[in-house]
């Protein structure tokens, strides 16, 4: 059925899976072995920390909040440790996504598009072509547009 195969051949196949093997187990001794690093937040800095009387801060414009707030007083976006967790808030945040979509003011890459696309699918299939419609109307002249390498005009 089959041929007989070469014997050195086989002794060759034998010889480097036993030194992958080998080399293999000496990977793993070395990364057991590896000291361990040590610990750059100790906990004196960990008691400073949460001490500390630094207030929270937009994450979108920097501006400080005060404590307990769902809204930036400045840019108006939803903030708070738990603002994705509660429903009603949780409208605002998606609110924000599409409307950066649909408004063009996300990093304009094939990934992001089509997640945002997807998004909208899932979250309000009703208005998905016309987000879908309105989002590709507002990236179309950056779509158009192609890298020189020509010097910008000096004035």
């Amino acid at each position: 059925m089959f041929a007989a195969s070469d014997p050195n051949l086989t002794v060759a196949k034998l010889a480097i899976g036993g030194l992958v093997l080998a080399a293999l187990w000496r990977l793993v001794v070395w990364v057991r072995e590896a000291p361990l690093r040590p610990d750059p937040w100790d906990a004196d800095f960990d008691q400073k920390l949460l001490d500390s009387e630094t207030p929270e801060a937009c994450p979108h414009c920097s501006v400080p909040q005060t404590p307990g707030a769902w809204f930036c007083p400045h840019c108006g976006r939803a903030v708070g440790p738990y603002n994705n967790l509660m429903p009603y808030v949780q409208v605002f945040s998606e609110g924000e996504v599409f409307r950066n979509g649909a408004s063009g003011m996300f990093r304009n890459r094939p990934l992001m598009t089509i997640g945002l696309l997807l998004i909208v699918l899932v979250v309000n299939p009703f208005f998905a072509p016309i987000y879908a419609v309105v989002m590709v109307a507002r990236l179309a002249p950056s779509l158009g547009r192609r890298k020189t390498t020509e010097p910008p005009p000096v004035l």
